[in-house]
């Protein structure tokens, strides 16, 4: 229905009948729709521009419905495309969000090396929990699947707890890319500090700190930050080079807070140290993630429409459809589950890292298995197995947890207790957002239960073929 054409347009080539932009039209308006939202964060205050047109919390909400649509369109690739029922995706997301937290804060890896790595550790767990897809499907699937998501927290919570915290929330550094100029150098020692300061929102320092001379041993690095106290040598924008003996000897900083800064030497009288500083762009910002995320949503989609339409994408619906006709036909069942297990996990993964870096904290409490439900509902109301599905459910879901309900919740607050007087009020209360939730989920089950881009797909459709939609 996607390829429907225009009454009276035709393809004279291969490539035309191949293109998923069936016109120039169709072209224009996503990419139009592409540009808009790069726009969107000049509007607001904390933007480039500062014009303050568009609230701060608008450029969150965009960023958090861009990375649960990532989320869930891996979601779509094994539920819509190949019929295999998952109830542990919000577990894959805590592996690739602790995944790319470990690698960040103990190995020291950068965002940009730890984002892929994290997706493919996560894929490769999601291969593992796939093995049982080649035994059963369905309701022993789902079940399969569920085991998942009490596994994998319990390990990263027990057995992992060293490097995840346990349930103690876990921060992560900023992503940046730099240093990208060169660096200034400067000699400190325990009579000459280092005093200078840092830069703005988006150009932070970066500061390397190294000895040079002095008993190592009774030599101590300190960063002061604006205020005046020393940086703790566990702060998230830290990285701390010890020797054989556990001295520090490096020290490596990210001065993502603009203000005064001092670099000092405390103990030996001798020692003595090397400075070095660059500007690095940074990523800290709502605003900086912003261009970070969308972006790479936007790829990430147009990614997975583009392997729906190959060889693989093909397999995923023939294992879906009728699993025992496809394998009559030659196709691998049993290897294409794998398959789309593994890249639903890589894009779980994906998101996960995303917003652990977007959020710079994260806990084993976001990662439950009431989001796993939640992410299968946006996946149901926005349509299972169409491209849009994920984008049209996430913005439904997300737009209703974070504004509708908030709007309603006052007005309900106070008509539900006088509807219901033998109800206690504070319970009442308390249900108002699950009974809103399920409330339009039910509705969308009972009025369009194939979500709303079958009905979108409906529309283009009949718009296309005017005036003879009929």
């Amino acid at each position: 229905m996607a390829n429907i054409k225009p009454a009276g347009v035709f393809d004279t080539t291969y490539e035309d009948d191949m293109a998923i932009d069936r016109t120039r039209r169709d072209k224009f308006w996503k990419n139009l729709a592409f540009c808009a939202l790069l726009l969107v964060p000049l509007l607001s205050a904390s933007g480039p521009l500062g014009l303050g047109l568009l609230g701060d919390q608008y450029i969150g909400l965009i960023a958090r419905i861009a990375i649960y649509v990532i989320a869930v369109q891996g979601l779509n690739l094994l539920v819509g495309y190949t019929g295999q029922i998952s109830l542990g995706h919000a577990a894959f997301m805590g592996v690739g969000a602790y995944g790319s937290a470990i690698l960040a804060r103990e190995l020291g890896f950068s965002f940009w090396l730890a984002l892929p790595t994290s997706a493919l550790l996560t894929g490769m767990l999601g291969l593992l929990f796939g093995l049982p897809s080649l035994r059963v499907k369905g309701f022993y699937l789902a079940m399969a699947t569920l085991a998942a998501q009490f596994i994998i927290p319990w390990a990263l919570e027990y057995p992992l707890a060293g490097w995840t915290g346990g349930t103690r929330p876990l921060s992560l550094p900023a992503p940046m890319i730099g240093p990208f100029t060169p660096y200034a150098r400067d000699s400190v020692s325990p009579e000459t500090p280092l005093d200078f300061t840092a830069g703005a929102a988006f150009i932070v320092d970066v500061i390397a700190v190294e000895l040079t001379a002095g008993a190592v041993d009774s030599a101590r690095i300190d960063i002061l930050q604006p205020g005046g106290a020393p940086l703790p040598y566990g702060d998230v924008n830290m990285t701390v080079t010890r020797d054989a003996a556990g001295n520090v000897i490096a020290l490596r900083y990210i001065a993502s807070k603009a203000g005064a800064y001092r670099v000092q030497l405390a103990g030996a009288a001798e020692a003595r140290a090397e400075v070095r500083r660059g500007k690095a762009l940074s990523f800290a910002t709502d605003t900086a993630m912003y261009y970070l995320i969308v972006p790479l949503a936007v790829l990430l989609m147009f990614l997975a429409r583009n392997l729906i339409r190959t060889r693989t994408g093909r397999a995923f619906i023939s294992v879906r459809d009728n699993d025992l006709a496809a394998e009559l036909l030659g196709v691998n069942v049993f290897a294409t589950k794998l398959r789309a297990f593994f890249l639903s996990a890589v894009y779980a993964g994906i998101a996960g890292c995303l917003l652990a870096f977007e959020r710079n904290s994260i806990s084993l409490q976001m990662f439950q298995l009431d989001l796993s439900i939640e992410m299968l509902a946006m996946l149901i109301i926005g349509g299972a197995g169409y491209p849009l599905g994920a984008l049209f459910g996430v913005t439904f879901i997300r737009l209703l947890q974070e504004a509708a309900i908030p709007a309603l919740r006052p007005w309900l607050s106070d008509w539900l207790p006088q509807l219901f007087p033998f109800i206690d009020a504070v319970n009442i209360t308390s249900a108002i957002n699950p009974i809103l939730f399920g409330g339009a989920l039910i509705v969308f089950l009972i009025l369009e239960p194939r979500g709303i881009a079958h009905r979108w797909e409906l529309l283009k459709a009949a718009w296309k073929l005017r005036p003879y939609a009929y």
